[in-house]
């Protein structure tokens, strides 16, 4: 049996908390952010961790940073043999990487090293990705890029969506973790070093990329909107009806000027080809099928969307 700490922030890492903390191995702490505002009345709520760790009845913590003089002795006191560290948010400095005597193992949703850095499923998907995965690699200083202990690969299909890419890839994450560790546990676990070539970087979604661009050609507009389905959201605005989410698209037919809708269906064209829009959310409600949306806003054909 390990002893470990469990570093990690959102949904997809709480799949490998459940599996650890169900696994053999004890959880001797939890670290994960401090709660954030949400919702209307902008409440402060729990991380998705912190939530499933005080079911569990583990130790949470929150620090800001782990950069403070006093970090890597509060960590020490732990008592821990290693770290598994999925999507914490926070950076670990050396003095941190160095506390524990087996290493530290991060769960990274990529074939590294493509998509090294934030937001490696969107950014799989944005660009028109066939495939992906996620590795199990001991963690040093620089960036995603310590040696891999252990990989699976998941292909990307054509209408996939970064929602259901991340479900797939949080749950076969959670388990080669688990396999991982257990490989340590052995004292088998074998280490490579990354490829030398391919490293690209999995830069954060910034809020200015989010809107439809229609000049572009289909498969580029099609792989955009996937990408940031459902959250944040591609959008692009009506006059009357304000701005629309995009969650789902697939190949249209047809062709005209870009933002053009060419049918009753909601196909837009784009600079080559065209899209049909399947699933779209207007401000403030909930999401649904094109044709219930435009059972309540109509849009004309030949009308130009932006």
């Amino acid at each position: 049996m390990l002893h470990l700490v469990f570093m990690g922030t959102p949904d997809f890492a709480v799949p490998t908390l459940v599996e650890i903390a169900g696994g053999g191995h004890q959880v001797v702490a939890v670290y994960t952010r401090a709660p954030q505002p949400s919702g209307r009345g902008m409440e402060l709520r729990p991380s998705p961790v912190a939530r499933q760790a005080e079911r569990f009845g583990l130790p949470v913590f929150t620090p800001k940073t782990l950069r403070r003089s006093d970090a890597a002795a509060t960590m020490q006191a732990h008592g821990a043999d290693a770290a598994v560290v999925v999507a914490y948010g926070l950076i670990l400095p050396k003095s941190i990487l160095e506390v524990f005597p087996l290493g530290s193992f991060n769960l990274h949703a990529s074939l590294l090293p493509r998509w090294r850095g934030a937001a490696p499923i969107q950014r799989a998907i944005m660009a028109g990705d066939k495939g992906t995965g996620v590795m199990v690699m001991k963690m040093e200083e620089g960036l995603d890029t310590g040696p891999i202990a252990m990989a699976e690969r998941v292909p990307i299909s054509p209408d996939m969506t970064a929602g259901e890419l991340h479900d797939i890839l949080a749950r076969l994450g959670a388990d080669l973790m688990l396999r991982a560790l257990g490989a340590l546990e052995r004292g088998s676990l074998q280490l490579a070093p990354q490829p030398a070539a391919g490293a690209t970087y999995a830069n954060k979604i910034e809020k200015s990329e989010t809107h439809i661009d229609w000049s572009r050609p289909w498969e580029q507009v099609h792989d955009h909107c996937r990408g940031l389905s459902p959250f944040p959201g591609a959008w692009f605005e009506l006059p009357d009806a304000g701005r629309i989410k995009v969650l789902r698209t697939t190949k249209g037919t047809g062709h005209g000027k870009s933002g053009q809708v060419l049918d009753d269906k909601l196909t837009i064209a784009c600079g080559e080809g065209s899209v049909r829009l399947l699933e779209v959310q207007r401000e403030g409600k909930k999401p649904m099928s094109a044709d219930e949306f435009l059972r309540g806003t109509p849009i004309a054909r030949a009308s130009v969307v932006a």
